[in-house]
């Protein structure tokens, strides 16, 4: 649908194909007897064709409906990324189940826990899996062997509505939780999209983890279709961005997949790396609005998509194809995909006025079953869809995210509302802080975090990626986008400090990993030179103020309120002052001498007028 068409409805929908919905397995199947000498997985030089997937498949799901696995059955996949991993999955399905990957790499404890969750009670695994999950039975892919051919009535079985896969996202609590896809879900993802012109001549790279719901997207467009599947590197926190862009021009990749993270990084790192994209796509977080243009002026006629979608959706909800990234200070997240609804509504779950903040609600075909073995949970999040228009059954998905309709039809993304936290009586959304910080000059990634000191001062840090800088430069190029940012936006918005590392740290799945910023003492961040204290006075009250303000080393020149302190904090510290200097200033004091020198020097006074035998020396200059 085009943003034009949207007009000003409370719920919108994309375009839905009129087509009959079939079962994932099938269509691959089906396509294998089109095309069966057509490559359909390639990786690191070996091949599998359609009819070997087909045959491969075949016999491992015999053997798991002989092994007892019947129809919506959660069958845990536990392989590395490899071509007889694509083969597992799709014989998960035509045994009837519903695939559960787990990452060998992963903890044991963090594995065992999904799958006592799960309670799943088979397993497809290899030589080096085996040990790692506890089932009743598993099916070893490296042995061969046919088992009897079993009836075919359990095909029959697994219709549209049946389960494809389960997929754990710990969404915002931290408590992982299976969210369960059936088949119409994939099918509407991935059926006559209209939001992405695939080619007959098109090469899909499968990176993300297989346990994050884009590879929904990877793994089935393309095998559907009689396209091949190129499986790239595993994702890790050795992945050598050379290396990937490397195995993207030997398999001849066309259509790409990035997290937000790994965009933001190959296009500060690896521009030339995506020579031969066609279409590339990104999501999963805010992306930088000159990040996008940079990628799309250095290669002229790519196609570009922000991808938009919950888990509990299945993958992509909302998208914004584009020839032209426009020069918009943030990049929209699109409209409704094929067969899939948005409205944004208030806290009275009524649609809010164009231009309004909202929470984004999303609706359609591709809406989950629910999560696994947690009705109440599925009960809050899942519920009845008002639209009258709405077939019998449709529910919408209550996303946790802010979002607004702009004057062109497109949604804006603004960050969670689970994020959303108070900062001196004022409500702050720290995606809304990154979006500032990320149209500045020379910002490529940042991620703003908060975190709490004392009796519960909440304060903003931001980390943003060094780039190219040299490592003499960063402390300098921090307080300059502090600066900077203190001109275009409110004091509230205003990060404590601003810390340049070396890259923002990315977690399995690609995505920020904001757990793993560092907590310990931010660096100076402030414009001036550093002037050390030079008696004992300044270097007591430097002490004090490093740790009320949490700043590794003050200078005696630095100014309170520069290195992020306010009135509450001013009150607190001037108020300890009595205890270490046995003396009371009057509370204005820190605003007409903000520096530790000038402080000192009040502290000197005061002690002097009221005790001129026990007043601390002056420094000698």
């Amino acid at each position: 649908m085009s943003a034009d068409a949207r007009g000003h409805d409370a719920t919108h929908e994309g375009d839905v194909a009129v087509t009959e919905t079939r079962c994932i397995h099938d269509l691959v199947v089906a396509q294998a007897r089109r095309t069966p000498d057509a490559i359909a997985v390639s990786r690191d030089g070996s091949t599998l064709t359609y009819s070997e997937l087909d045959a491969r498949s075949d016999m491992i799901a015999r053997r798991l409906r002989s092994a007892g696995v019947t129809h919506g059955d959660i069958v845990a996949v536990v392989l590395d990324r490899s071509i007889e991993l694509i083969v597992a999955l799709t014989a998960v399905m035509r045994a009837g189940g519903a695939y559960l990957y787990l990452d060998p790499a992963e903890p044991d404890g963090q594995r065992a826990k999904i799958l006592a969750d799960a309670r799943a009670r088979h397993a497809v695994v290899d030589a080096q899996s085996r040990g790692k999950v506890d089932v009743a039975v598993d099916v070893d892919v490296d042995v061969d062997g046919a088992e009897p051919a079993p009836s075919s009535s359990m095909e029959a079985r697994t219709t549209a509505q049946s389960p494809a896969y389960v997929c754990y996202t710990s969404g915002s609590t931290g408590d992982p939780k299976g969210v369960v896809v059936s088949h119409q879900a994939v099918f509407r993802l991935i059926d006559r999209p209209s939001w992405i012109d695939v080619r007959d001549d098109d090469v899909f790279f499968q990176l993300t983890r297989v346990g994050f719901d884009v590879s929904t997207f990877e793994i089935w467009m393309p095998l559907v279709r009689g396209l091949r599947l190129a499986l790239g590197p595993p994702l890790h926190d050795t992945l050598d961005l050379g290396d990937l862009t490397e195995a993207m021009r030997a398999e001849g990749v066309t259509v790409l997949w990035l997290t937000a993270g790994l965009f933001h990084q190959m296009v500060t790192h690896h521009l030339e790396g995506f020579t031969g994209i066609r279409h590339l796509l990104a999501g999963g977080d805010v992306l930088s609005p000159a990040h996008v243009g940079r990628v799309m002026d250095a290669h002229p006629g790519m196609v570009f998509t922000n991808g938009y979608g919950p888990t509990e959706n299945t993958t992509f909800s909302t998208c914004w194809t584009t020839l032209d990234p426009g020069s918009a200070p943030t990049v929209p997240i699109g409209v409704p995909i094929d067969g899939s609804t948005a409205a944004v509504l208030g806290d009275d779950l009524c649609p809010v006025a164009d231009g309004d903040v909202g929470e984004l609600w999303v609706g359609g075909t591709g809406v989950a079953l629910g999560y696994l073995n947690r009705p109440s949970a599925t009960a809050l999040r899942f519920v009845a869809d008002p639209d009258p228009a709405a077939g019998p059954g449709s529910r919408m998905y209550r996303t946790g995210d802010l979002a607004r309709w702009a004057d062109d039809g497109t949604l804006e993304y603004l960050g969670r509302v689970d994020r959303q936290l108070k900062i001196r009586g004022y409500r702050v959304e720290p995606s809304a802080v990154e979006l500032e910080i990320l149209r500045l000059p020379g910002v490529s990634q940042v991620a703003v975090v908060p975190r709490t000191y004392g009796a519960g001062d909440t304060r903003l840090i931001a980390y943003v990626a060094a780039g190219e800088r040299d490592p003499s430069t960063w402390t300098d190029f921090g307080a300059s986008l502090r600066e900077r940012l203190q001109a275009v936006v409110p004091a509230h918005l205003v990060p404590w400090a601003i810390v340049v590392r070396p890259e923002i740290p990315l977690n399995p799945n690609g995505k920020v990993d904001r757990a793993a910023l560092p907590s310990e003492k931010i660096p100076r961040n402030v414009w001036n030179e550093y002037v050390a204290p030079t008696d004992s006075v300044e270097q007591r009250l430097a002490v004090i103020w490093s740790e009320a303000l949490d700043v590794e080393k003050v200078g005696i020149e630095d100014n309170f309120f520069d290195l992020g302190g306010h009135s509450l904090l001013a009150a607190e510290l001037l108020a300890a002052l009595p205890a270490e200097f046995d003396t009371t200033l009057p509370a204005r004091t820190l605003y007409l001498r903000p520096t530790i020198a000038e402080l000192a020097k009040e502290l000197r006074e005061s002690a002097a007028g009221s005790n001129p035998e026990e007043a601390p020396d002056a420094p000698a200059h």
